[in-house]
């Protein structure tokens, strides 16, 4: 016992800093890294959630935007940036899943170089077609692709999107011929299946909106577990037979892989109770968001899980970037 209380006691200062680091945390301003242009959907994420998180903690939350090499450029520099919890990162499919496998070499790791701290929220994937289109549900839908002899033409915000690779998912689980049209961004894509130039894409609500408010598209199905609460009369691909379409864009936070555990929890405790706030859980619904709020060790292995499913559709189907 007089050995173990010794032990305790030698390792007292060995934690005491850390320790004192989390009690203070954050003790100046927190630098928050978003990888795309203002005015999308992760960085509205950032500034609504860092607004309260400012207001909260009583230190300002700086949104800087890192946008280029597909998220890449914003990873790698919150990757080599001290590891104090005062550099963060929004993090998404593509920096934490699909980059690894898209792409031969990257400038950061995700598993090596970026810690997660919580998953913010998700953007569920939306099958929307446009006027031009004669099927009365998705059921109908399919079965038109899988009749025509040259298939589908579909567009996507971007190649190696989740909007890309859900539609890539669909294509697999249901048997279709589909060639993709990549855009720059979502709105591009919608305005040209609004349009009657392309007949199909994915998109998430926030993206989407205002088109399929509009009534300039029409959503047949979503790819998520549950009907979405904006569209309760839209099924869910699981319904429809193919259980296995499930895609979202999934928005988390990380910061560097050396950033100490107690401020990583300190940071996620934050950063939670800002999302669960009912205010901003409200904004971000009205957005197209669905706010989450995990513990850092569940957004960790909801990356592992979806790593292995994702990586295996991109190496299956051959899908590269390089």
């Amino acid at each position: 016992m007089k050995k173990l209380v010794a032990g305790c006691l030698l390792a007292l200062p060995l934690l005491a800093p850390s320790l004192a680091q989390a009690q203070a945390y954050p003790s100046k301003p927190i630098r928050w890294v978003v990888p795309y242009p203002a005015g999308g959907g992760s960085d509205f994420l950032a500034r609504t959630i860092g607004q309260t998180l400012s207001t909260q903690t009583g230190q300002p939350v700086l949104v800087e935007n890192k946008p280029g090499g597909n998220t890449a450029i914003g990873a790698s520099d919150v990757a080599r940036s001290a590891a104090d919890g005062y550099s963060v990162l929004s993090a998404d499919n593509g920096t934490m899943i699909f980059n690894s496998a898209l792409y031969k070499t990257l400038t950061y790791s995700p598993s090596k170089d970026l810690a997660p701290v919580t998953l913010m929220g998700r953007f569920p994937m939306i099958l929307v077609v446009g006027p031009a289109v004669t099927a009365k549900d998705a059921k109908e839908f399919i079965a038109q692709i899988k009749a025509s002899p040259d298939g589908l033409n579909y567009g996507s915000a971007g190649a190696g999107s989740p909007h890309h690779l859900a539609m890539e998912l669909l294509k697999v689980e249901a048997g279709l011929k589909m060639t993709h049209a990549p855009y720059r961004g979502a709105a591009p894509a919608l305005a040209d299946v609004a349009g009657n130039q392309i007949p199909a894409m994915m998109v998430d609500m926030a993206a989407g909106a205002g088109f399929i408010k509009g009534g300039k598209v029409r959503p047949l199905a979503v790819a998520n577990a549950k009907r979405l609460p904006q569209l309760p009369d839209v099924p869910t691909f699981a319904e429809l037979g193919y259980k296995n379409v499930e895609a979202a864009a999934l928005v988390g936070m990380v910061v560097p892989a050396a950033t100490p555990k107690a401020t990583v929890d300190a940071l996620n405790k934050r950063v939670v109770a800002a999302i669960n706030e009912p205010g901003v859980k409200q904004k971000l619904i009205d957005f197209g968001v669905e706010p989450v709020g995990s513990s850092s060790a569940e957004f960790a292995a909801l990356i592992q899980s979806e790593t292995t499913r994702w990586h295996k559709l991109i190496k299956d189907l051959n899908i590269t970037l390089d």
